[in-house]
């Protein structure tokens, strides 16, 4: 029986933390409320184009600033800030949805996960 290796040469790995999960959870709730918002807070036609547009904007931003590798590399005070911004909004979007307690949730756990996020990167 051939022995299973847990390294294989040539292939790289990423390490992935408890940390990491916990952003890749927030995004996907980000995107999720943004959608819900959009479809839910909007008559029609408004609710399909925001369901549909607010999500992808988000994930676009992500993709563009905030993903493991940028598209475009910012400072990471304005990379900061573009988070802080998404995390804004999706705040307002809880609020406008009349869940202030879920929004206010939301954004300390949201803040905190980029503010210790923020510093490992920093370090």
């Amino acid at each position: 029986m051939p022995q299973e290796s847990s390294s294989v040469p040539g292939v790289e790995r990423p390490n992935i933390s408890a940390l990491d999960v916990v952003r890749a959870v927030v995004l996907i709730i980000a995107i999720g409320t943004l959608a819900l918002w959009g479809f839910a807070t909007w008559p029609l036609p408004w609710n399909i184009i925001l369901g549909i547009g607010a999500p992808l904007v988000v994930l676009l931003v992500w993709a563009l600033f905030l993903s493991p590798k940028p598209v475009l590399r910012l400072h990471p005070f304005l990379r900061a800030a573009v988070e802080l911004l998404i995390y804004v909004g999706v705040t307002i979007a809880w609020w406008l949805m009349d869940q202030p307690v879920i929004g206010v949730a939301f954004a300390v756990v949201a803040v905190g996960v980029g503010v210790v996020s923020g510093r490992r990167s920093l370090s």
